[in-house]
């Protein structure tokens, strides 16, 4: 029979890990936030402890590089360096439904809590529709104590932006979260929301970097910034080109 909700820690059980911090980085705009959590994770070498599985998520299967088709799943894994332990959840989708958006929220929360997590940051973009070259980080907190540590670290209050609040996992986890005590700081990177855009990730690794006390060496990601810049500049001299020969035709 199939589970609303599948979680597997491989034997073991959220109880047999513990972790002061969560990062979440399920995929959304521009991929901003999944880019940001997977190269920290990464470039920190956490171990994977659990994966998540659910009919939440929308109905299809994935084809991996060798042609073979798997469910689709979130991930967590777990990284600890004697001073601090840290929890990413990062994976495939978010749900497919507003229903199944709390549903999960919920459940990701009861795994955080029972490993101890005391302070969440959820990671995403800001679409604005258009390409950005100062990009800002701009943030929402759960509680007002928060704001002045968020601001210190490079992150910008603006108001009414996001004008229509905070969709998904991202905005879920700080509201139900305060209702169980744990603190949570939303970071969004500025971004067009038409590509994926790994310069926002890395302006939002810049500000969550100084957040959690890890110097995070973001080479990677401000190489794949680089090529996406590079990517944008030829589209560019297309459409110039075909604009050029389109109005040669004119008159």
């Amino acid at each position: 029979m199939i589970e609303e909700i599948s979680i597997d820690f491989f034997g073991k059980d959220s109880d047999d890990f513990s972790c002061e911090i969560m990062i979440e980085g399920l995929p959304g705009v521009g991929q901003v936030g999944k880019l940001a959590a997977e190269h920290i994770m990464e470039e920190l070498g956490a171990e994977k402890i659990a994966e998540i599985r659910s009919i939440f998520f929308p109905p299809q299967v994935l084809i991996d590089e060798t042609g073979v088709a798997h469910l689709p799943k979130n991930e967590i894994y777990r990284y600890c360096d004697g001073e601090r332990s840290i929890m990413f959840l990062i994976g495939d989708f978010q749900s497919g439904s507003a229903e199944g958006h709390y549903i999960l929220a919920d459940t990701y929360l009861d795994i955080a809590e029972k490993m101890g997590v005391k302070r969440i940051y959820t990671l995403g973009g800001y679409g604005v529709g258009h390409l950005i070259q100062d990009i800002r980080v701009l943030a929402a907190v759960n509680d007002e104590k928060l704001k002045d540590e968020v601001t210190g670290a490079g992150a910008v209050f603006a108001q009414d932006e996001p004008g229509g609040g905070i969709i998904g996992a991202s905005g879920l986890l700080l509201g139900l979260g305060a209702k169980r005590g744990i603190e949570g700081i939303c970071l969004m990177g500025e971004t067009s929301g038409y590509i994926v855009d790994p310069k926002s990730s890395n302006s939002l690794l810049e500000v969550l970097s100084k957040m959690i006390g890890i110097d995070v060496d973001s080479t990677k990601l401000q190489e794949r910034a680089v090529e996406m810049e590079v990517f944008l500049e030829r589209l560019k001299s297309l459409d110039q080109s075909k604009t050029e020969e389109e109005l040669s035709y004119i008159g």
